[in-house]
């Protein structure tokens, strides 16, 4: 019987140092980076646009600026001070970030009289890099379509609510 009793403390012995526990630790860190900034430049302005009496057309704005006009919409000689809308956005050196455009459309008014803007543009187009460097920033330009009726009355037209422009790091 002394045999098996040996044995088994010797199993015991084993089991018990089997066991035994270790132990690591690990840091937590985290950098905060610049936070992203969009600051408007100048506003969009179609500039001066002539229409016909019986056929309404488009204005179409290039974000670098250019205008072209369609159906029964003309863009007389003297132009006023046709812009593409301009942004800086600033933020963290050589990030990337999202674009985010209006998708419903704008109205602009004068008196009781409205026009829309829609199908706005974008350059960069959806996506924009940060420059590398202390002043880490891009231009962001913006252009749309501006839908004119047949006949639309004269005058200035301006919206009442500026449009939003959203950019956010990727």
């Amino acid at each position: 019987m002394k045999k098996i009793i040996i044995i088994a403390a010797g199993l015991i012995g084993f089991t018990i140092s089997a066991n035994a526990q270790a132990t690591a630790t690990a840091t937590a860190s985290a950098t905060i980076v610049t936070p992203i900034t969009i600051n408007k430049d100048v506003d969009m302005n179609f500039g001066n646009v002539a229409v016909s009496a019986t056929t309404g057309g488009t204005v179409v704005m290039t974000p670098a600026g250019a205008r072209t006009a369609a159906s029964g919409v003309t863009l007389p000689a003297v132009a006023g001070s046709p812009t593409a809308a301009s942004f800086t956005v600033s933020g963290e050196s050589g990030y990337t970030y999202a674009i985010t455009l209006p998708t419903t459309p704008l109205t602009i008014t004068s008196g009781s009289n409205t026009m829309t803007v829609d199908n706005f543009i974008s350059n960069p187009s959806g996506t924009g890099t940060l420059s590398v460097g202390a002043t880490a920033s891009q231009t962001l330009q913006v252009g749309a379509t501006l839908n004119v009726a047949a006949g639309q009355a004269s005058g200035t037209y301006t919206s009442t609510t500026p449009f939003p422009v959203t950019v956010n790091y990727n």
